[in-house]
């Protein structure tokens, strides 16, 4: 547990899921500077967005004003709500929208966590802008070395003029005001490129990891995609754009196919491609923390090309989760098949959780291992 004294009070925040690492805080310079930016210049009618709030930094802090939270993260919607329990508030006390909805009424302060991915900057900031009070001001921040530099340019072409703060504890803000006589806009920010085992052009929404072309682990994992009869449930872990599980779901016509990812653009994404591949098949589309809800011993195979990091953070331990949940979601000789870079010796983790581990293929820089469960 992380005392976090902003402003508004202290609050007691952990990471989700939880870490091992004890260096990592659920919280950094970038939140505290937003929420002093907040107390500084009030907002005047009260209404305040949170977006892209990692851990409920923001949204425990300001759980007080009522404020509503926005964001393409599962986890980071978990963490916050973990937090609020853990600060003795209410799980509903601030309201999350995904998304792949927006903010409801209209809001004058915006405090937002600059995204990895400019695209979906660009989408959430489109899809603000009509919500915006005249006079509203978005402020958005991000650690230094995580600030793309373009970040401030579609501030100023989707909301006003913008100005960046000095840098305080390694750590920026740039605050555009709402700028009446800017034109609203609604460029198509999706993306699509083929995916020949299937024959469909895969959509991929803002936010979506891959978006521009194939990933390579996946593509390295394609070939060993099984055609397996016995098999009744299949599972895409971490589905992305669903290439795995479309793939997956033709070469097993007897199977349903389920579509995890935590983020909603992801999951929206995979719905839109596996109906362009197999039109109402039933399947489905799950938005959650891994197989955190999925019934143990459910799933005859389970496909993943698992992240390693979260939000800037590289390491295993997302991975290991998922490794762990899978084997308690197969049932008795159901099989996982992932792949990885080869440094990351996903080998040794799953060795000791199955009965069976073995090398399907290999690249320069990938394996693709298949785990037994016994």
């Amino acid at each position: 547990m992380h005392n976090c004294d902003t402003p508004f009070g202290t609050v007691q925040l952990e990471r989700y899921p939880p870490t091992r690492n004890p260096t990592l805080q659920p919280f950094d310079a970038a939140d505290l500077y937003l929420l002093n930016a907040l107390a500084e210049d009030p907002s005047p009618s009260g209404r305040v967005l949170v977006v892209n709030d990692q851990f409920g930094a923001l949204g425990c802090a300001l759980a007080g004003q009522s404020p509503q939270a926005w964001g393409d993260s599962h986890l980071a919607e978990r963490a916050l709500r973990q937090n609020l329990r853990k600060n003795g508030l209410p799980e509903d006390a601030v309201p999350v929208i995904d998304s792949q909805h927006v903010p409801e009424g209209s809001v004058d302060r915006v405090l937002l966590r600059i995204p990895k991915s400019l695209t979906l900057l660009e989408q959430q900031l489109v899809a603000l802008r009509p919500h915006l009070e005249p006079g509203a001001k978005v402020v958005a921040a991000a650690m230094i070395k995580h600030l793309p530099p373009s970040a401030g340019d579609l501030l100023a072409k989707h909301i006003g003029p913008y100005q960046a703060s000095l840098g305080w504890k390694k750590a920026r803000l740039l605050t555009a005001t709402l700028d009446p006589a800017l034109g609203e806009s609604t460029p198509d920010l999706s993306t699509r490129y083929p995916l020949p085992e299937a024959d469909v052009a895969l959509i991929n929404l803002p936010g979506v990891f891959s978006r521009d072309r194939l990933d390579i682990g996946t593509r390295a994992l394609l070939p060993h995609i099984p055609v397996d009869p016995t098999a009744r449930h299949i599972i895409d872990l971490g589905c992305g754009n669903g290439a795995l599980g479309i793939v997956a779901a033709l070469r097993n016509p007897q199977a349903q196919v389920t579509f995890v990812d935590e983020s909603y653009a992801a999951v929206a994404s995979a719905r839109l491609n596996a109906r362009a591949a197999f039109g109402d098949r039933d399947a489905d589309f799950i938005v959650s923390d891994g197989l955190i809800d999925t019934r143990p011993g459910s799933a005859d195979l389970i496909l993943c090309n698992p992240p390693f990091h979260q939000q800037q953070v590289v390491g295993d331990e997302i991975a290991q989760g998922l490794f762990r949940q899978s084997r308690a979601a197969l049932a008795e000789g159901g099989r996982l098949i992932i792949v990885g870079n080869r440094h990351l010796g996903y080998h040794v983790t799953l060795k000791r959780l199955f009965k069976d581990v073995k090398q399907l293929g290999a690249t320069s820089k990938f394996v693709v291992l298949e785990a037994t469960k016994g």
